[in-house]
């Protein structure tokens, strides 16, 4: 089986071809592979009725998620170098994608419609997205506070902060993951807003941590951003790894993630 070390905007990812075989691996397999490979994520590519491939996705501590951005923009590339088409389509858990060449190299990815309604994240209770009650540090006077919800396929909730430096993500992430909130978990994102098309993110991510880049993370951030009229509703997203292009077309209501893909290495197993 083919196996490819793949990175998108510094995300890692470990992607197997099973097109011609089952690959079912168990979350000790899946949990193992992750850290033999410094991956934040695991994915197969299998083969697929009405779509180009089919695309199953792992965390690094063995769940299977929905959704993954940058894997997916990863897998596009992938196919596309194969195929030499201009467009591949890519079905997943949570929607049909469709991925894109753009310029410069980098590869885009229609995310189709974001998700806000309250059920949709999902809460565990009826609440305002745009600031849901999540209190980090002492009740009557938390440092961290409102932040607001999404789903682009996986939950995210997004707060806006002054600087991303001054706050110790790896403490505070698991607090806001498993909020009892969150009943399906969610992503946590730290935007700081610097102008309106600029956003600089940082993101712990449900069941991987904390990760140079997350393309649904900031997706989320900008749909959030834009929501909130902070930004526009095109930005650039600044992360640890690398730039991602987001863009919250107002024809379409789709999100369209542009970013680079980088192919470390290619492997037999």
């Amino acid at each position: 089986m083919r196996l490819w070390k793949m990175n998108g905007a510094g995300n890692a990812f470990a992607i197997f071809d099973a097109r011609d075989r089952r690959f079912t691996p168990s979350p000790e397999q899946l949990r193992e592979i992750a850290e033999t490979m410094q991956a934040d994520q695991i994915m197969s590519v299998e083969a697929d009725v009405g779509s180009d491939a089919f695309m199953r996705i792992w965390n690094a501590d063995g769940s299977e998620v929905k959704a993954c951005g940058n894997g997916t923009r990863a897998v596009a590339h992938l196919l596309l170098e194969e195929s030499g088409k201009d467009q591949v389509k890519i079905r997943t858990e949570a929607d049909l994608l469709r991925g894109s060449r753009a310029e410069g190299g980098l590869v885009s990815v229609d995310m189709g419609s974001p998700l806000l309604g309250w059920e949709d994240i999902p809460l565990s209770e009826a609440m305002d997205v745009r600031g849901v009650d999540v209190k980090i540090g002492p009740m009557d006077d938390p440092y961290l506070s409102l932040p607001a919800v999404v789903s682009m396929g996986n939950p995210h909730a997004v707060f806006f902060v002054d600087n991303v430096d001054d706050y110790d993500i790896p403490a505070i992430g698991p607090l806001v993951e498993w909020h009892p909130l969150f009943p399906e978990g969610t992503n946590v994102g730290f935007a700081q807003i610097i102008d309106r098309e600029t956003i600089r993110l940082r993101v712990w991510e449900r069941g991987a941590g904390l990760t140079k880049a997350c393309g649904t993370g900031a997706c989320a951030a900008l749909v959030c951003a834009a929501r909130a009229g902070k930004t526009d509703r095109k930005a650039k997203l600044i992360l640890d790894g690398g730039d991602l292009l987001i863009h919250w077309d107002e024809t379409t209501d789709h999100v369209i993630m542009t970013g680079p893909v980088e192919l470390e290495q290619t492997l037999e197993v």
